[in-house]
């Protein structure tokens, strides 16, 4: 073909070929045409107000759909705001491609405008960094990011593109077709480690399934769910390995989850890890002679932290089929009169009864167990949860119930704050291009809505129907109330008294929706809270509540606190 196509044309049309199709970021010097080139090749780009956000956004993405999303950003401080994004997504194993503009090559080392050694610090964050070496390798160059970002464990990878080359040109016909890579090959563990494994299995007395947001990514809800039913074993979710299967599943005992990890006496662990959210897999929180049947598709976990009794390498949909039709060989099921099942249904509904008085409390200001027990109450199942904060993340989590695979996103593994409406905004995105589009619900702690808080502009501007709900207890963690801040003012400069945990208390944030076009309401009331919601999911256009609760509202008492020390 004798036609010229620009570095910025031939980055988007690669892009494009591997499939991918959203692209989230902030646009100046030198990638505007970047952008512009990504429309003309088809993929949807959303402008946002920070890179970090942006990245989040994108990473979404890869975990909702399972191709990447794509971060465009500026040279030097662009990046840098990036890097957040990335790490967050290499944490949480989710693939995402950052495309970064930088200095001309002509001026390197030589002071050029927000020169910085991208390729160099991108290391540290990804699975892969380059720069192409010339226009015609960019198309090769982009499918090792695409596919380095899905293959194996997913994860950031970055790709450099050098102000000079963004509008250089070169001859169609001069570049190697490069073909969309495949989806990741799927693998299949080793058939005398699923026999131990199940021998394991078959032997305990407590035994519990822990799945993981891993379990989300593979799409293993249907081969799960055929599972549980059939083994008659009890599960319990990970914070975003909720809605794999129903919340509301007999089998489900996350609101005995401190009992069910302390007395489990073999785990069966899919697609989660023994991390800090699972604590380490060690006392106090686990037995310390539990058995562990390790899932997962990374060798490099295997063992990490407790030695697993049995460790099944592969995909999780195909290593559970592997593990479902040995114990049907077997003619094996759990017996549902167990002791075990009894000392988890008793838990279940003490601590039900405990949240439930709590939520029925009538007092105001309101407390958490209130809000969540409202607008429970009124949302739609099919609905994504976005969900960040300290408490407001936590009681949100057992309190807002997920019915689908992939419906909740939220902190995550590396306990990120303010991805909160990045995400929402990736999953609204998404859901726009549907034919039945599920409304994106985002439940936000005062604290965590301010990290991101002018990205309700881009919601606006996109006219997403986001629904905001800011639990706002004026401060992080805790609060104070309007007239203890009016006191601590007397007593002098407030950076020398306040706590530094406290926020401006009662902060109107449903102005700053209001102040963009969209919907804000100010809530104080259950009457106010169940009208705002009612109205939100009939508006068009993003809304925001504001709902005011009392300062000094806590979770119910725990067993353990949630970080545990454990003796590593």
């Amino acid at each position: 073909m004798d036609e010229d196509v620009t570095g910025a044309q031939l980055l988007a049309e690669s892009l494009r070929a591997q499939k991918v199709q959203f692209m989230f970021g902030v646009v100046g010097v030198p990638i505007i045409e970047v952008a512009m080139a990504a429309q003309a090749a088809g993929i949807r780009y959303v402008g946002m107000r920070n890179e970090q956000a942006a990245c989040y956004a994108a990473s979404a993405i890869g975990y909702l759909t399972g191709r990447p999303g794509a971060c465009l950003v500026v040279s030097g401080p662009g990046l840098i705001h990036a890097l957040g994004g990335m790490a967050n997504a290499n944490e949480n194993c989710w693939p995402v491609v950052v495309v970064g503009g930088s200095s001309d090559r002509n001026q390197e080392t030589a002071g050029a405008f927000q020169e910085f050694p991208q390729v160099e610090s991108c290391r540290l964050y990804s699975k892969f960094s380059a720069r192409p070496s010339s226009l015609e390798a960019i198309p090769s160059v982009i499918e090792k990011a695409v596919r380095t970002s899905i293959y194996g464990r997913p994860g950031a990878c970055y790709v450099d593109i050098t102000g000079d080359m963004v509008n250089s040109k070169v001859n169609r016909g001069e570049i190697r077709a490069v073909p969309c890579c495949p989806p990741p090959p799927v693998s299949m563990a080793a058939t005398a480690a699923v026999s131990e494994a199940a021998s394991v299995l078959k032997a305990s007395k407590r035994p519990l399934i822990i799945i993981g947001k891993g379990a989300a990514y593979a799409r293993a809800e249907a081969v799960l769910k055929e599972f549980v039913e059939e083994s008659g074993l009890p599960f319990l979710p990970t914070p975003m390995g909720k809605g794999v299967l129903p919340d509301d599943h007999p089998n489900c005992v996350a609101a005995a989850r401190s009992r069910a990890l302390l007395q489990a006496d073999v785990v069966l662990l899919l697609g989660a890890r023994l991390n800090w959210i699972l604590h380490f897999g060690r006392p106090p929180r686990f037995d310390p002679n539990v058995k562990i049947i390790q899932v997962d598709l990374c060798p490099e976990e295997m063992g990490n932290n407790v030695r697993p009794a049995a460790a099944l390498l592969g995909d999780i949909s195909a290593v559970v089929s592997q593990l479902s039709q040995n114990l049907k060989n077997e003619g094996w099921k759990y017996c549902p009169d167990s002791e075990w099942w009894s000392t988890l249904k008793a838990k279940i509904s003490a601590n039900t009864k405990i949240s439930q008085s709590l939520a029925l409390q009538s007092t105001l200001p309101m407390n958490y167990y209130t809000v969540f027990r409202h607008v429970s109450e009124l949302l739609p199942h099919d609905c994504i949860i976005v969900s960040e904060g300290a408490n407001t993340m936590d009681i949100g989590r057992t309190m807002l119930n997920n019915y689908l695979p992939r419906h909740r996103l939220d902190a995550g593994t590396f306990g990120t704050m303010g991805v909160g409406l990045g995400f929402a905004i990736a999953a609204a995105v998404m859901e726009k291009t549907k034919v039945n589009a599920q409304r994106v619900i985002c439940v936000e702690g005062d604290s965590a809505f301010g990290f991101s808080g002018m990205e309700v502009e881009t919601m606006c501007r996109y006219n997403l129907p986001i629904i905001i709900i800011v639990v706002n207890n004026n401060g992080i963690y805790s609060g104070v109330d309007p007239e203890t801040w009016k006191e601590m003012a007397k007593l002098g400069d407030l950076t020398t008294v306040a706590p530094p945990v406290t926020l401006l208390p009662e902060a109107r944030y449903d102005e700053v929706m209001a102040a963009f076009g969209g919907r804000g309401f100010l809530v104080r009331t259950v009457e106010e809270l169940r009208s705002a919601v009612e109205l939100s999911l009939r508006e068009e256009r993003p809304c925001l509540l504001n709902v005011l609760i009392d300062p000094a509202s806590d979770r119910k008492q725990q067993e353990f606190p949630w970080l545990t020390r454990s003796n590593l």
